[in-house]
């Protein structure tokens, strides 16, 4: 499947000029929002060496246990942790990740399993984006610009995960390291930030079971790559060709 071409300069200055205006954006007062792209110290540079990725064992992966959706929460700064988010309609609510139930309707098996951004070496969240503010970066962590964003929500459509979210309220008192906007996308970032500086996200460190593995997918000697190359996993979806960088044991 090959990349679909960025929209032409004289597009993109049409799109972010015009019609950021008019999809409200606000930050927050001291927050600044950047590409994420430029995260890391300027002598490392992103590249295309490098396919991060997460393993989930969902054999391990507890029903009732959400210490990953927490540990977003509070790293990110969105939900209940933000302090002061509120919204209009419960529908409205942001969720960077989520538990979600798999069942077998013959034998009844269920399989419990958190669901964020599968981070797709072909996103299709990217591919209808009218502005370019969804990406992929080099080491195939998906991001959304937040100063490009025009909020058409074209990328929601697209996501066949449902992984990301709209902010339909004002915030306030955002983490520096997650900064949000309303009137933009957002989702999971696979802590971007962490990663950078040489950490693991925070849903790999919280997990009390060990339940999901992150690394180098591109790497044969990484934990991730022997474990993937010496058991049975699988993409949510793999029909569609997406290749996503989160791919999952046990079911």
């Amino acid at each position: 499947m090959s990349e679909q071409k960025q929209p032409d300069q004289s597009r993109r200055d049409f799109l972010t000029k015009g019609a950021t205006a008019a999809a409200g954006l606000s930050i927050a007062p001291g927050v600044l929002l950047f590409g994420a792209v430029n995260a890391r110290p300027a002598d490392q540079a992103v590249t295309d060496q490098v396919r991060w990725g997460m393993l989930v064992d969902t054999n391990k992966c507890a029903n009732g246990c959400d210490a990953c959706v927490t540990a977003c929460k509070k790293e990110n700064g969105w939900g209940e942790q933000s302090g002061d988010e509120s919204h209009s309609n419960e529908l409205q609510k942001s969720q960077w990740i989520r538990k979600v139930e798999l069942r077998h309707k013959q034998t009844g098996f269920a399989h419990s399993l958190p669901m964020m951004c599968q981070h797709c070496e072909h996103p299709p969240c990217a591919d209808v984006c009218p502005t370019g503010a969804s990406f992929k970066r080099a080491d195939g962590i998906v991001l959304v610009d937040k100063h490009i964003c025009i909020g058409c929500r074209f990328c929601m459509m697209a996501c066949p995960y449902k992984a990301r979210s709209f902010v339909h309220e004002e915030l306030t008192h955002q983490r520096p390291n997650a900064p949000r906007g309303k009137g933009t996308v957002e989702a999971c970032t696979m802590c971007v930030g962490r990663v950078d500086a040489g950490l693991r996200p925070a849903c790999v460190e919280s997990c009390p079971s060990q339940a999901i593995l992150f690394g180098d997918l591109k790497d044969p000697n990484s934990e991730i790559s022997k474990t993937v190359a010496k058991y049975a996993s699988t993409a949510i979806r793999p029909d569609l060709g997406l290749n996503p960088g989160v791919r999952y044991q046990g079911i």
